[in-house]
């Protein structure tokens, strides 16, 4: 029935290659094989389990039978069927199907410590006609059982990358979303998580966060971005040891994609200089991360508990001459002298947008 040397070959590919366990497909073999063989021959409430033996390539089908208290089950000619309404509902009976069950008395003679709920095991015959029907039902439900292995598979793999930066190659580029080939799933960079300024062409390798891994019609789907604000984070993270050793802090990070972005650093350890250690010698490192975000300019302020000093800070290059909060608005008003304003505002407001998003406080920028 079966080329054992193509079922070997099939099962190792796919558990080396798809990371499918070679038991799982041979649980969703014997039940497809099962499934095949009660389509055919069954009948109803029956339960039929297979056995395939990977070495010989033979098969054995069981009937199984559930063994019952002849107390809790209503036997064929004990009630009519519309005497089954009327049973106390706290006294629940199940209609005895001898296909499906066995009485404990029964089991007894077959198995001597038989108990309730216990499974009594019957060989079946193998028809001599088992063949292209059960053999094509077989065949369906071990490509459906693969997929779903597969897709189980990949959700636990990429489930684990949640939150992580991982790269494809690009596929295509559809009504403005890059589709990326990951490999064993399709990643999808929408257009408003992508870096205006950047184009990219088909086969060329891309880096993205990872934000989400949802489940859809044609398998699993990626959801990927450069534009979020934690892809900046990761990058510095692979670039300055001191932030994946938790001695360096990221309070927070306020990001116009390939534009500019803000980012606000403390050092739980007071030796280690938290913006030093996001900049590196002579640059080395915050130009890594931008040169990675299409030269997105990058500025490393320090975080302050003093909500004033944070302000200033994140106001930065700008120089402050006085900061009045108003904590019930939720705003601060920053002054300003005449040559510092056009830089505390920024290029088109950038500058102190940027500050506003970092701090979570608005911003009125005025003339001292």
């Amino acid at each position: 029935m079966f080329d054992l040397k193509v079922i070997h070959s099939v099962l190792q590919q796919l558990e080396e290659e798809r990371g499918i366990p070679k038991e799982k497909m041979l649980e969703a073999i014997e039940l497809a094989l099962a499934t095949a063989y009660k389509k055919e021959y069954g009948k109803k409430g029956q339960i039929v389990k297979a056995i395939f033996d990977q070495n010989s390539g033979k098969v054995e089908f069981y009937q199984v039978k559930i063994v019952v208290d002849e107390s809790k089950v209503i036997m064929e000619d004990e009630v009519e069927e519309e005497d089954l309404k009327t049973i106390d509902q706290e006294n629940i009976k199940v209609r005895f199907n001898p296909e499906h069950h066995i009485l404990l008395a029964d089991a007894k003679k077959i198995k001597r410590d038989a108990k309730i709920d216990d499974e009594i095991v019957f060989p079946l015959e193998l028809k001599g006609d088992y063949g292209r029907i059960a053999a094509q039902t077989a065949k369906q439900v071990i490509i459906q059982k693969i997929r779903e292995a597969e897709k189980t598979s990949v959700l636990n793999e990429y489930g684990q990358k949640e939150g992580e930066i991982v790269s494809g190659t690009v596929q295509r580029l559809e009504r403005g979303a890059l589709f990326i080939d990951m490999g064993r799933a399709v990643g999808i960079i929408p257009y408003e998580e992508q870096i205006p300024s950047e184009h990219y062409k088909q086969g060329e390798r891309i880096r993205a966060y990872l934000y989400a891994v949802e489940e859809s019609p044609k398998g699993i789907l990626l959801k990927l971005s450069r534009s979020h604000p934690k892809f900046l984070a990761k990058l510095f993270e692979i670039e300055a040891p001191e932030i994946a050793q938790k001695v360096v802090e990221i309070k927070a990070i306020a990001r116009e994609a390939g534009g500019r972005s803000k980012i606000a650093v403390t050092s739980n350890d007071s030796h280690i200089d938290p913006i030093g250690s996001l900049v590196g010698q002579r640059g080395v490192r915050v130009n890594t991360v931008s040169s990675e975000l299409a030269g997105e300019k990058i500025d490393i302020i320090e975080w302050n508990e003093d909500l004033s000093k944070f302000i200033a800070e994140a106001l930065s290059p700008a120089k402050i001459s006085n900061i009045e909060i108003i904590k019930e608005e939720n705003r601060a008003i920053v002054k300003v002298a005449d040559d510092q304003q056009s830089l505390a505002i920024g290029k088109g407001g950038q500058n102190v947008r940027l500050a506003a998003k970092l701090t979570g406080w608005k911003i009125d920028i005025q003339k001292a």
